[in-house]
């Protein structure tokens, strides 16, 4: 007869048991902390928010504000995307995620750009701060005024990566703010985060999002973020029609429940914003990136760079001018005078409207009382139907997006007028004078340009 030893067997699955209950439940305890954000990325009106104020670990979502910052030096002259940028040992030292630079080897700033953008590398990041700024130092300083300014309040910068430093945390309102202020900021530079691979220089790279821009119908960007601290973070932000959203979520637990996470959120985002509203684009930030530079007696300081070309063309001397003589930059009123005149100019030649049908709009130094300005006249032909282009913070802004827009689309706008309104959120842009069938065909071709257009019944 054979004796089954059973107490044995269930001693051992008990002390199993209870080793597992004891490494498994720290961990859940110490778990990153959840926030969540979610806003309409054209009004930036806010849709949803959870814990969206509290400071946590960013990680590897820092590198937005690493980028933006070099987007700004690119558009400053401070460096060229061309120019070949040395690698310090302390870059080529960063764990992974990284791209595998050497130390003493050459690369150019735009493969470290992408290496950073696509692959969220921690070797490519930090020597895009060195190459701006000196040392990861300056850089992190160069963040911090850079995230004041655009209204980060919340956010301190310790490096350029994102890995776990003491004090170095961000919010999911501030990430929020920093994606949205990275769409409409360097929009030329925004497709970046939408590949799935890309070149870096040394290899080809994958994008650390590929599996939620491929999974989420509109999605286009922007960044992913992982360390034990933070837990799976994401900024998210996709388009569908006229409409683009913004979700940022910190603290997930792992790739697939914080993509389906922020799908749950971006879903809600398209099902709670308005289908119209008008863009509101956030302010460009307004500081001085070196603060402490003095420049030599008698000398005037120059950002290093290997761009000698101006960022804008200047203005030719005039005829009684001597050549040697300094050129003095064009005011925005005698650039505005300058585009309208072009503008009508090449409208009446079009239409073949006498002189009499076409009016300019009078320049004068103090604003103008009328709640609204007429920029042009056109006949209308009884025509009662319009379009909207957007609404902006001031008429100078609303006046010079008409000017923009109506020289990129003469074809159907020709014959149209352009008005300014004045309402209490601020001053819509708006071409009137128009048939249904030729408004429904002008916002179509706009819209197709990814400008925000829709079509304004008869009063």
């Amino acid at each position: 007869m054979k004796v089954r030893h059973t107490q044995p067997a269930r001693l051992g699955l008990i002390v199993l048991a209870a080793v597992w209950l004891l490494a498994c439940l720290p961990i859940s305890a110490a778990a990153a902390p959840y926030a969540a954000m979610v806003i309409d990325a054209r009004s930036g009106e806010v849709l949803h928010s959870r814990n969206a104020d509290t400071r946590l670990h960013p990680a590897s979502l820092t590198k937005m504000m690493t980028l933006y910052i070099a987007f700004e030096a690119v558009e400053r002259g401070e460096i060229s995307l061309d120019t070949k940028v040395r690698i310090s040992k302390n870059a080529a030292a960063e764990p992974p995620s990284k791209l595998g630079l050497k130390a003493g080897q050459r690369i150019a700033f735009r493969y470290l750009i992408r290496a950073a953008a696509v692959k969220s590398a921690n070797d490519a990041a930090t020597a895009i701060g060195e190459a701006i700024s000196g040392s990861e130092a300056k850089f992190a300083r160069r963040m911090n005024r850079t995230a004041r300014a655009l209204g980060m309040s919340n956010t301190t910068f310790k490096n350029a990566h994102g890995l776990t430093e003491s004090g170095h945390l961000s919010t999911a309102r501030d990430m929020t703010t920093l994606g949205r202020h990275l769409f409409y900021d360097y929009p030329d530079y925004y497709n970046l985060f939408s590949r799935r691979s890309t070149n870096a220089g040394i290899k080809e790279v994958s994008n650390t999002n590929r599996k939620l821009l491929a999974a989420y119908r509109g999605a286009d960007g922007i960044k992913t973020g992982y360390t034990r601290a933070a837990g799976f973070n994401l900024v998210a932000s996709a388009e569908r029609g006229n409409e683009r959203i913004i979700a940022t979520v910190f603290g997930g637990r792992s790739t697939a429940t914080r993509n389906a996470r922020v799908a749950e959120l971006l879903d809600m985002g398209f099902q709670r914003a308005p289908s119209r509203v008008a863009v509101n684009k956030p302010a460009r930030p307004n500081y001085t990136a070196n603060p402490g530079a003095k420049p030599a007696a008698g000398k005037t300081i120059r950002v290093s760079t290997a761009v000698t070309k101006s960022l804008r063309p200047k203005l030719r001397p005039r005829a009684n001018e001597p050549a040697n003589q300094a050129v003095v930059v064009a005011t925005a009123t005698e650039i505005e005078h300058d585009i309208q005149s072009a503008l009508l100019e090449a409208q009446s030649e079009r239409s073949g409207e006498s002189d009499s049908a076409v009016v300019l709009a009078k320049v004068e130094a103090e604003p103008e009382p009328e709640p609204q300005v007429v920029t042009r006249i056109s006949t209308s032909g009884g025509r009662h139907w319009g379009i909207n282009i957007g609404r902006f913070q001031s008429r100078y802004a609303a006046e010079k997006q008409l000017l923009k827009t109506a020289l990129a689309e003469m074809s159907t706008l020709d014959g149209t007028l352009r008005k300014v309104v004045k309402n209490s959120r601020g001053f819509d842009a708006n071409f009137v004078g128009m048939s249904q069938e030729t408004a429904d065909l002008a916002c179509r071709r706009l819209q197709a340009r990814k400008i925000t257009c829709y079509t304004i019944g008869p009063s």
